[in-house]
Parts: C-alpha cells; structure tokens; sequence
C-alpha cells in the first residue's frame, strides 16, 4: 500500500515496542483508541499483549530487546536490518501517525524518518533526559512532533526547547489500587499467609536473565538459609524468558531452592511480598506502587558501567529513588551486587516492620502523584496526530 492508497482503508495506526514494558504500554494505548476508533488498525512491532489486541506485528519484539554496549554490539547488524526493514514497510504503508513506544535509540531513528516522509510522529515515554544526556531534547525534538511524557518534570524540558510534549500520568499509577491488598495477593497466588516470601525481578529481556537471575538466586540461597521457611517468586514476561529461567532453575546449584516461576504477574507477586530483589528499570516503579519494600541491583558488562556512570546526572538510578528524591530503597549495583549484601539487604526489610511502613507513606505519595487516565490521555493525543482522517 502507498501513500495514494490511505483515503481507502481504514485509519492506521503503527506503532513499535521494543520490549516487555513497552508491549503492556501499547496494549493500553491500542485498547483505548480502539474505544474511540473501532475501525483502527494497528501495525508495526509489538510482543503478546499488543498482538492480542489485534496489532500486526511484523517482527518478533524479542529480537530488540538487547541491554548494555556488548549485547548492542553483538546484535547491531540484525537491529539495523529491522529499523530499515521497518521504515521501508511503514513508508510504503504511510501510517496516519507513527508511535514510538520507549526503545529510544530504535524509533527515534524510525521517527525521523517516517516524520520525513510527511508521516506525524508521537514517541510515547521520554527518554531519561534528565537524568542523563539532556542535550538529546533538541534532537528528539527535531524527530518528533510530540512527546508523551510518564513523570511529571519532563514536559518543560521539551516545551523549552520548542517542542510539544505533555504528562498523561504513568500507567502504572492508573492501573494499580492505591492500597495494597497483601493478605488477597497471597490468596489469589495460593500462598501461606505467615510464611516469608520474596520476590526476584532480574528484567524482562532474555539477556538480563542470563546477567541477573544466576546472582538473584544466590542471594536466594543465602536469604533461604536464615529463613528456612521461606518462598520465592519468579514473575517471567515472555515466553523466551521463562523457557532460559527454566534451564538456570534445573542447574545443579539451584534445583532445590524453593523458587517458583509464574507467569507475569508481577505486580501480584510484588503486593503478595515482604521484599523484592529486583533489576533497575521500570520494574522498580511497580514494585513500589505496589507498596512493596525493595532491594534494587544491576550489573552490566565493565565497559558499558564505565561509559554509563560518566554520564548520569542524578543521584540514584531506581525511579522510586528519583522520582521521591532520596533513597528509599538500597541501590546494590555493579562491584556491590554481591549475593551477600543483595541477601542482608533484603532480610533487613523483612526485619524492620517500622522502616517497612515509613517507606509505604512514601510510596503512596508517588503513586497519587502519578496517577491520571493515563492510556485515554495518550489516546487522545495519538489521534489529534490524525485529525485530517477524523
């Protein structure tokens, strides 16, 4: 189909995630504009949930899902060969709008190409400008015609710059209760009310489960050894992901310990917890919307740590740290991601009843702050991007 071809079909709207979180924030995004646009179609790059809801996915989203230098190194030749395989389809389609979903340095690219092409251009969460290279705002600016901005201080930084951008509040914040129900979590996932359950969060890409899971699951077995009665839950994003969690589960230096996988379902796993070891990244908001004391680890390979820690502006990298500005949770990162501390950290929350409630006020001010209809704001701001096909 080309350009002469859009007066004819229904309006299109593409769209591409590049990994887990990104797929659950499309899938809303889909849903909500369906609810104002039944006749939609919806195409591009999306995982389970966003095909679900009818997209088109012309490619496996797992093969973008790559963290740290190495691994882009590594795979920078089959990512390069998508973006162009991409843009080429999309141009030829000539989508009423195109929807970056997070993934910066994969669809700012696409962006601006398609914005190029005459195709307007909506990126969907702002990059981390102000934690680390602010001077990116002119350029993704120049790629856009519009960011749709999660946290509440990143708007200005692109109005200050000449471009559009707006809060429609994190998703997150708008789909989970303000107050957890622990006791109901722990039914509903058939757990013991008086046992000690943790939860391990090692990511969402395949690559974080071969960097994390090894190290969360030894400081499983140092937690297990001070309580023995003790559980642990594994929530798994995608189908690749449980299938590489399910062969470093079955080594000989894990096989007993009593660690259960489920299948999504995080943030039920997080309510139903005392603690949560969990990676930085988005997981870290959801855990504390959840109410739910954490410990927050990562490790990368020494090269990117290096290039990375130059560039950080702030002073933490947990969002909930970040966004409440201090450290409320124990970041445990790089040389410090030891089993050891990782374990002693986590047995602290669980033996400070006190400091477990001080943090949950926190964190409810960060939820209320949060929350707005998130998926119907970015709707609306989508489809203003198609107002000739309205």
């Amino acid at each position: 189909m080309n350009l002469a071809d859009t007066s004819n079909r229904p309006l299109t709207i593409a769209l591409c995630a590049g990994e887990a979180s990104g797929d659950a924030l499309g899938a809303h995004l889909i849903a909500a504009i369906k609810a104002h646009r039944p006749d939609a179609q919806f195409v591009g790059i999306g995982g389970p949930r966003m095909k679900a809801e009818g997209m088109d996915s012309f490619y496996d989203q797992e093969r973008l899902a790559v963290r740290g230098l190495t691994e882009v190194f590594k795979r920078l030749p089959e990512i390069m060969r998508i973006r162009r395989g991409l843009i080429h389809r999309l141009t030829n389609i000539h989508p009423d709008v195109f929807v970056g979903i997070d993934a910066p340095d994969f669809n700012l690219g696409v962006a601006e190409k398609l914005k190029a092409a005459g195709i307007p251009t909506v990126h969907y969460v702002s990059p981390s400008v102000w934690a680390w290279r602010r001077g990116r705002v002119k350029k993704i600016v120049r790629q856009t015609d519009e960011v749709l901005c999660l946290f509440p201080m990143e708007p200005d930084l692109y109005r200050q710059a000449g471009g559009q951008a707006q809060f429609v509040g994190h998703p997150l914040a708008q789909t989970l209760p303000l107050h957890a129900d622990k006791a109901r979590a722990r039914e509903q996932l058939r757990i013991n009310q008086n046992i000690p359950v943790f939860v391990l969060m090692p990511g969402s890409r395949v690559s974080e489960i071969e960097y994390m899971l090894p190290l969360f699951l030894h400081a499983a077995r140092l937690i297990w050894q001070q309580h023995e009665n003790a559980r642990f839950l594994l929530p798994l994003a995608t189908r690749a992901t449980w299938q590489l969690a399910q062969i470093i589960l079955q080594q000989n230096e894990f096989y007993d310990l009593p660690v259960q996988p489920i299948r999504a379902h995080a943030d039920m796993a997080s309510t139903a917890a005392d603690a949560v070891l969990v990676a930085s990244g988005t997981a870290t908001l959801e855990v504390a919307l959840c109410k739910c004391p954490m410990v927050i680890s990562y490790r990368i390979s020494p090269l990117t740590y290096m290039w990375v820690k130059r560039l950080i502006k702030v002073p933490y990298v947990g969002l909930p740290n970040i966004l409440l500005n201090k450290a409320v949770a124990p970041e445990l990162l790089q040389n410090d991601a030891t089993p050891q501390k990782l374990a002693d950290a986590v047995c602290h929350w669980y033996q400070s009843p006190q400091e477990v409630s001080a943090l949950q006020n926190d964190f409810l001010k960060l939820h209320e702050s949060l929350r707005k209809d998130t998926a119907a704001l970015a709707a609306e701001a989508v489809l203003a991007h198609t107002k000739a096909r309205l």
